[in-house]
Order: structure tokens, then C-alpha cells, then sequence
């Protein structure tokens, strides 16, 4: 079965990419459904679908726009996970972590590389979710900053995990043992703490936090 899905260089083939869609639309409406009822609603809200629908597809065009690329997956892109944090501090941990899966999902149809299910979902599925946390800070004072810099550690804690459980096993026998457990780590936040700064400098500009805090009382009221 696992054969039928995924090639012996860990892409794809067509029935996984299918399957993948068929089930990233079932994961989306069901975390619609459930957002809806979280907030005391049948549904979530049209005007904060739409604004949810807008975060993913900025994130997803911004996540092309690489800045630099490592060689071994991960990039610095153009500010691609602030639209997501965005969404987080908007309308709440639950509804971030919905977009953020959204957004992962996509993350795996444009660039696949499966070695096992739990690799998948460390690499795509949780650390992008994890994004959502950044709705906890929604509330203090500069919560935006202090809710992406918390998101992107996050968001790297999975990343390591993945790399340290399966990624490891691909390196030479010729790489120092000692090394195997800091490696990941040092490996996936060089790129993720790199955009976290150039961001939180965008961000804290007096102009631009104006702009984004008109955008967010858009957003909610």
C-alpha cells in the first residue's frame, strides 16, 4: 500500500497526491466545523473564512519567494509564516492551528519528501499547526511579535524532532556521532530564527504595525 503512494525517492505518485487532497479537504472542512462550534456558532463565520482563506494563499504565494534556500530542505522566504501568525492573533489558538494545518497541507502537495507517516506529520502536519500558538499572545501588549517569535520556535521543535528521528539516518557514516542530537536543531532553526528576525523587524516598524493592527481590527469587527 505504502508503495502505491509514495515513490522510492519519497515523492509522491498520483494516488497519493490524490489521496492527499481528498484527505487535506476532509481535515479542512471538519476544523471549519469544529471551529464554528468552539465559538458558540453552527459555522465559522464568512467573513472570517475568507480572511483565514486570504492568510493561506499569501503564506503559500510569500513561501516562493526564497530568500535562500539550504541544502537540505528549508529556506528563508519572504515573511511566509507572519501571514499565519496573523491569523492566529486575530481569532484564537484553535482557528491559527486550523490555518496553520491548512497551510501545512499545502506545504506537503507543492514540496512532498515522505519517509514514514510520523516524519510526515512532524515535518508538515504538527510543526506547521504549531504556528497556531501564537493566538495565545493575541491579547498582550506587542502579541503579534511575541506570538510569531513563540510560533517559529514551535514550529522548529518539530522540524528537529523529525530531522533527529529519521533524517539523521541519512547522513555519511562519516558525520561525528556526537553531533546527531544538536545537528537538527542547529540545522532547521539557522534558516527558521533567520526569517523570525528579518520578520520581527518588519513588523516592529512603527508604520508597519500601524498598518497590521488596521488589518486586524478589519479582521474582528
Amino acid at each position: 500500500m505504502f508503495e502505491l503512494l509514495v515513490t522510492s525517492e519519497g515523492g509522491l505518485t498520483t494516488a497519493g497526491y490524490a489521496l492527499c487532497i481528498i484527505a487535506g479537504c476532509i481535515m479542512f472542512l471538519l476544523g471549519i466545523c469544529f471551529a464554528g462550534k468552539s465559538s458558540g456558532k453552527a459555522r465559522m463565520p464568512t467573513k472570517q473564512l475568507i480572511f483565514c482563506a486570504v492568510s493561506v494563499a499569501l503564506a503559500f504565494v510569500t513561501s516562493y519567494i526564497k530568500i535562500f534556500e539550504m541544502p537540505w530542505g528549508g529556506s528563508v522566504t519572504l515573511c511566509s509564516m507572519l501571514f499565519i501568525v496573523m491569523a492566529a492573533n486575530w481569532y484564537g489558538v484553535k482557528t491559527g492551528v486550523l490555518v496553520g494545518l491548512a497551510y501545512g497541507i499545502l506545504q506537503f502537495i507543492q514540496e512532498p519528501y515522505v519517509l514514514s507517516l510520523f516524519q510526515v506529520c512532524c515535518d508538515y502536519v504538527l510543526a506547521f499547526a504549531a504556528l497556531g500558538i501564537a493566538g495565545f499572545f493575541s491579547r498582550s501588549p506587542r502579541g503579534l511579535v511575541k506570538g510569531y517569535i513563540a510560533a517559529v520556535l514551535a514550529r522548529g521543535a518539530f522540524h528537529a524532532l523529525g530531522g533527529y528521528l529519521y533524517w539523521m539516518s541519512y547522513m555519511p557514516e562519516s558525520f561525528p556521532q556526537t553531533l546527531r542530537s544538536v545537528y537538527p536543531i542547529v540545522y532547521n532553526y539557522s534558516f527558521l530564527l533567520t526569517e523570525a528576525l528579518i520578520t520581527a523587524a518588519v513588523i516592529s516598524v512603527p508604520a508597519v504595525a500601524a498598518a497590521l493592527n488596521q488589518v486586524k481590527r478589519t479582521a474582528v469587527s
